[in-house]
């Protein structure tokens, strides 16, 4: 009984804060979704992230053990689906971004401080700088035909990751006004993320919600085994054993829509996976949280 309450205090908060931007859409509240969004890559999340890595606890050698195991979960995944849409004859520019990337900000973040705290958070921005990093290049060349590793330069996330590692092997810190500002920044980026998350899925539609299904049972049963798997092999603790686990099984992300409409891809279909997907994880996330708890 006591576990069951832990999830539920967990997952409540972050699918409750979902359903408030799912149901704002749908009364016919005004919601400018790229105005947030630039908002929160650009200053919140960034802010998070830079502050969540200055100030962990966590010791070097276990954020670099979870680091290359982060950096090995998604060439696994690459590789593995890459065989799967060869061997099926699926299109790889509209499947194999999907089924490799996960919402790993949006909901992974939440999920992570919820269930394991400020070093939980600490392994799970890592996680997503290492999957934003492979997102704003071999996602986008996936889907586009052509590469944009100009574009990871001027991603805000990428040097609030590298300037937090920076400060975290330093051990340098922010005077504590800067350090107090950056930390009211980074309270938006967990709301806003969900809320937007929330309005993003009340705004899809799709035709093809029977492929999207054995799809996203797919990719959750993929992720969540090979995430065990490498979780073992590094050695991983507690903690960067849940967080790895947990970002591995997130459903698909919503940007990989974005990038199949943008670059003339099968949206319909990776909208419907994402929207099967993330009800899905309505279910699952909380049993997975409860395993690994």
């Amino acid at each position: 009984m006591n576990l069951l309450l832990t999830v539920f205090e967990i997952v409540a908060p972050v699918f409750l804060l979902a359903g408030i931007g799912f149901a704002w859409v749908k009364l016919g509240f005004e919601y400018r979704l790229q105005f947030v969004t630039r908002l929160a890559v650009t200053i919140a999340v960034p802010s998070l992230i830079f502050v969540a890595l200055m100030q962990t606890n966590i010791p070097g050698g276990d954020l670099t053990r979870f680091t290359f195991a982060a950096i090995a979960s998604q060439v696994a995944l690459a590789v593995g689906f890459w065989v799967f849409v060869r061997v099926t004859g699926m299109e790889q520019r509209t499947y194999l971004a999907p089924l490799i990337f996960g919402n790993t900000g949006n909901l992974g973040l939440p999920l992570c401080i919820f269930a394991f705290g400020q070093v939980g958070l600490g392994y799970a921005v890592i996680f997503l700088a290492v999957t934003a990093l492979f997102s704003f290049t071999y996602g986008i060349y996936l889907v586009a035909g052509k590469g944009a590793f100009g574009k990871v330069l001027r991603e805000p996330m990428v040097w609030a990751t590298l300037l937090g590692a920076l400060f975290l092997w330093r051990g340098w810190k922010t005077p504590l006004f800067l350090t107090n500002t950056l930390e009211l920044l980074g309270q938006m980026a967990i709301p806003m993320m969900l809320i937007t998350l929330g309005v993003a899925i009340a705004r899809l539609t799709t035709q093809k919600l029977q492929q999207a299904i054995w799809l996203s049972f797919l990719k959750l049963v993929v992720c969540f085994g090979l995430g065990w798997v490498l979780a073992l092999g590094f050695g991983l603790g507690p903690v960067a054993f849940g967080v790895l686990v947990l970002q591995m099984c997130t459903p698909v992300a919503v940007t990989s829509y974005l990038l199949a409409e943008r670059f003339d891809a099968d949206s319909d279909a990776v909208a419907g996976m994402v929207m099967v997907s993330t009800v899905l994880s309505v279910v699952t996330l909380p049993i997975i949280l409860a395993i690994i708890l």
